[in-house]
């Protein structure tokens, strides 16, 4: 389709999008000391992250993978997050932050974090799982203690399969110093004249730069007497410099690494072609400025001055590191040793019967409500449903929302397949989904070239919501089937966080879910919905209506309670909500895996409130609500987190699970959760996180939730399970 007349379409419909005004801050409430930073809240999160690195407990390779993610979560971090906070001090931008702290201050407090989280990074790799790796068999070694043997054996490599990919680069008057991508590993040199040659120049030391090359592999094999050995290839480089300089003798060498703002700068009121537009910026997006250099601890002051001038940082923006550079590499190792006892167990997602047989996935949709709890429960049907409608001669119409669907869709596949069959099929494709737009474009572009009606997504806002709608011709007549998820239509991260899927083929439901492909394809009113709340026009709204009849139930002396799971906690309103409702004696349990501004336990603030964060195996993702005590519980799912960017600046979806069985089971996953004390950490008031007491037994959820699913794909066993959790 031609992205231009979505672009116009999308000028149209941008009046009835607008939010409704926030309400007036309550001055009390407002103070900053009432919040925790958001980005020293992140960063708690991700030292969650690195105590799992540090569980011994755990297999060693799945610690060894843990020590990845936070080293990877950290990079996203300073790519977006902190290259925001700089971009603000350079500009003169003075926005505080609910907690009070301004760019400056909240940079310094940042950094003073990453050094001492880096710091305890680096202790793990070299104190711990690298010692306990090489016991194993799997030794990392330094060039510096090889033997003749390793030497001769390093020496060869390098020479055979390293020597012809390198591109030694000078810097000097006539060579500017090189444009590094971001994350990119490299090798820094200090080169002086060999003598007999000074007299030919008076500029004795040099800088030069060789790129290590992604095609080849981080780990060097090495021969050794017990076991397997690895070098690391930058070292390898570094040892033999002195072949890529003839005639200069290399004084000093470190490997470095630069991290950049990579976040995309797109005016879209201005672009007359979004698709374009996006495109351009992801072909700059690696010349964004450098917000920070990592280099080998111990590197000649000289070479770690002339790098950081050369990229304009300060000594604030340069972290020593003891460890390998770019640490998830090191999951490679995983790949020299099958032995199972360095792995948690292969995840093996249960199907639950109702998918089982012969029947289709509409068919089970049309008889009752579904839940499906991945990764537990298996992504399989959530597929099938699009699958099945492709080639389903009944279906007319399919429409979806794709976020992030990953690098081989079966989504993509069976939506094309629909329009090769003469269906009409919609699909918005969010091309601004960060990181993935790139991918997101080439889908659309192959969408579009098998005759899918394509839309990028509105100006200004984000579709974050996930949603499939499947119309269908039936002898009673026209019967619409919908899913919605708390996760994005992606078979590999199904199969890593934990979500919620929702078949439906309720009126009311796809009465609003029609009306909102409408409201994202076309020129529409915003409608009157009858069960979705969306983002960003009313979203916040009915989160703070609930709230706010929770405190009145309180303050009226009846049973109030708010149950709560999400991501991140940072909308200002609602926490403002969230500590009127506690002052009214309103029991508020939160988990919240990442992210959390809200302050509990605060004297006559948020006494009655009580936040957990539970980091394990699975990637807690679910959006979770709930309003009410006993039989008035009412129970939501959502596609948000409660942060400004998910009401304001994204379409987001929440919806009600109206069926009572449904209803129990997501209130049980809730409350699994909430008592966790074997994974699960509890905020304190000064934003530090504590170990919750264990009591026996004791409770995993993850665990906990994995046999359950194990034990609902059994029928019999599953009949019990119900009976246990419906009274």
């Amino acid at each position: 389709m031609d992205a231009n007349s979505t672009i116009e379409r999308t000028h149209a419909a941008i009046p009835t999008l607008a939010p409704r005004p926030e309400p007036e801050p309550d001055g009390a409430l407002s103070e900053p000391k009432l919040y925790i930073n958001r980005e020293l809240s992140w960063l708690a999160f991700n030292r969650r992250v690195l105590e799992e690195a540090a569980d011994r407990a755990l297999p060693l390779l799945e610690r060894l993978k843990f020590l990845g993610i936070t080293a990877s979560n950290l990079d996203e971090f300073f790519m977006i997050r902190v290259a925001g906070l700089q971009q603000q001090l350079a500009g003169g931008v003075a926005d505080v932050a609910a907690d009070g702290l301004g760019p400056a201050e909240a940079l310094d407090a940042i950094a003073a974090e990453a050094h001492a989280m880096l710091a305890t990074q680096d202790a793990l790799w070299l104190d711990d799982l690298r010692p306990k790796l090489a016991e194993r068999g799997l030794a990392t070694l330094e060039v510096r203690g090889f033997g003749p043997e390793q030497k001769a054996a390093a020496r060869a490599h390098f020479r055979q399969a390293v020597f012809p990919a390198l591109t030694p680069l000078a810097v000097d008057p006539g060579h500017p110093f090189p444009h590094l991508r971001s994350r990119s590993l490299n090798v820094a040199v200090l080169l002086d004249l060999e003598k007999g040659k000074r007299r030919r120049t008076t500029q004795h030391s040099r800088l030069a730069v060789v790129q290590v090359p992604v095609v080849l592999p981080r780990l060097v094999r090495v021969p050794c007497e017990h076991g397997q050995a690895f070098a690391l290839l930058e070292d390898v480089i570094a040892e033999h410099a002195g072949e890529l300089f003839p005639g200069f003798a290399v004084t000093a060498t470190a490997a470095f690494r630069v991290t950049r703002n990579l976040d995309l700068v797109v005016d879209e009121e201005e672009s007359e072609d979004l698709l374009s537009t996006v495109q351009q910026e992801l072909r700059r997006r690696d010349r964004g400025a450098a917000v920070r250099l990592e280099i080998a601890t111990g590197s000649s002051p000289r070479l770690e001055r002339l790098l950081r001038d050369a990229l304009h940082l300060c000594e604030r923006d340069v972290y020593p590191v003891r460890a390998p550079l770019n640490l998830p590499d090191l999951n490679a190792l995983a790949e020299f040793d099958p032995r199972p006892e360095l792995r948690v167990e292969p995840l093996a997602p249960a199907l639950p019967p109702l998918f089982r047989g012969t029947g289709s996935v509409v068919e089970t949709i049309a008889r009752q409500d579904v839940l499906l709890h991945h990764p537990y429960e298996s992504f399989e049907p959530v597929i099938r449903f699009i699958e099945e409608a492709a080639d389903d001669p009944s279906v007319l119409a399919i429409k979806q929302t794709l976020y992030r669907t990953g690098v081989d869709s079966p989504f993509v596949r069976a939506l094309s397949r629909a329009a090769d069959n003469g269906k009409q099929v919609a699909v918005l494709v969010e091309i601004k989904a960060r990181f993935d737009e790139a991918n997101n474009i080439a889908w659309a572009r192959r969408l579009e070239e098998n005759g899918v009606h394509v839309v990028y997504g509105l100006i200004g806002l984000k579709t974050h919501c996930k949603v499939a709608l499947v119309v269908r011709r039936e002898p009673s007549g026209i019967r619409r089937y919908v899913h919605l998820g708390t996760g994005n239509y992606n078979l590999t991260t199904a199969r890593q966080y934990t979500d919620l899927s929702f078949f439906t083929a309720r009126e009311s439901i796809a009465d609003d879910v029609t009306a909102l492909f409408n409201l994202l394809t076309g020129y529409a009113e915003q409608p009157q919905w009858k069960r979705l709340a969306v983002a960003p026009l009313n979203l916040q709204e009915r989160l703070l209506q609930l709230i706010g009849r929770e405190a009145e139930r309180a303050q009226a002396g009846e049973p109030a309670r708010i149950l709560a799971k999400m991501n991140s906690l940072v909308d200002p309103v609602l926490i403002r909500a969230l500590y009127r409702a506690s002052q009214a004696g309103v029991e508020i349990q939160l988990q919240v895996r990442g992210i959390c501004c809200l302050r509990p336990g605060l004297r006559g603030i948020s006494e009655h409130l009580r936040v957990v964060s539970v980091v394990d195996r699975f990637l807690e993702h679910s959006r979770i609500s709930a309003f009410g005590a006993g039989a008035r519980t009412e129970v939501y799912l959502a596609s948000a987190d409660w942060m400004p960017r998910n009401l304001h600046r994204r379409i987001e979806v929440m919806w009600p699970i109206e069926d009572a069985a449904l209803r129990a089971r997501v209130l049980e996953i809730l409350r699994l959760g909430l008592a966790d004390d074997v994974k699960s950490q509890l905020l304190q008031s000064d934003g530090t996180y504590l170990h919750v007491p264990r009591h026996e037994p004791m409770l995993r959820s993850q665990t906990a939730l994995l046999d359950d699913a194990r034990r609902s794909s059994d029928p019999v066993a599953h009949a019990a399970l119900v009976r246990q959790v419906i009274p």
